[in-house]
């Protein structure tokens, strides 16, 4: 009877564990540094591996390109970034070839954006910040969730951007290094230690 009960702890246990993002039915993208081989280089970043992370610091700007493309998806993704650092999680990219925040959909990682409407969590020009959430100095766990027209954005546990739009419905994903204005100082590394997907 003990043994039974010990069992029945260890399935529940597993069960729990499952709801974690780490069950079969993930896809890795990234993995504690590994996984460069799932993207394209996009622009100049010096994108490279660094400890169990992926980082980039330096360059005029550049993406880190997903080979394949979505459509309705959870995507979580584990991140660091500087407070000066300005990066972004760029979904449903209408083109391959001009990566911008008007041909994709992206979830914003820039604490010090001069308008802090669509700052750090935000769906920038249609997703007003519903909670400002900093992520500068520490990691973060982005959960987002693309299902048609609806997009949602979830930083830390907290709800931070919704939409109901139907510009962009499927495409690549893209992971940001950013330039900052003119005559700012040069921007903050952004690290990406896990980034896992799963179609829905």
């Amino acid at each position: 009877m003990k043994r039974s009960i010990i069992a029945l702890a260890l399935v529940a246990g597993c069960a729990q564990m499952g709801g974690s993002g780490d069950d079969a039915s993930w896809t890795p993208l990234i993995d504690r540094g590994t996984g460069l081989e799932n993207f394209e280089r996009v622009g100049d970043a010096n994108w490279r591996t660094e400890g169990d992370a992926v980082v980039a610091d330096q360059g005029k700007g550049g993406f880190l390109l997903s080979r394949s493309s979505y459509g309705d998806f959870q995507l979580r993704v584990e991140f660091w970034a500087d407070h000066n650092t300005n990066s972004g999680i760029y979904m449903r990219c209408a083109d391959r070839a001009k990566l911008t925040d008007k041909s994709c959909h992206e979830a914003n990682i820039f604490d010090q954006r001069p308008d802090q409407t669509y700052a750090t969590g935000g769906i920038v020009h249609v997703g007003r910040v519903l909670q400002p959430v900093k992520a500068g100095g520490r990691w973060n766990v982005f959960e987002i969730t693309a299902q048609g027209r609806r997009l949602t954005v979830v930083l830390n546990g907290v709800k931070t951007a919704e939409i109901d739009n139907a510009e962009f419905l499927s495409g690549p994903i893209a992971l940001q290094y950013g330039t900052l204005p003119p005559n700012a100082a040069p921007g903050g590394a952004i690290k990406f230690r896990k980034v896992q997907i799963r179609r829905i």
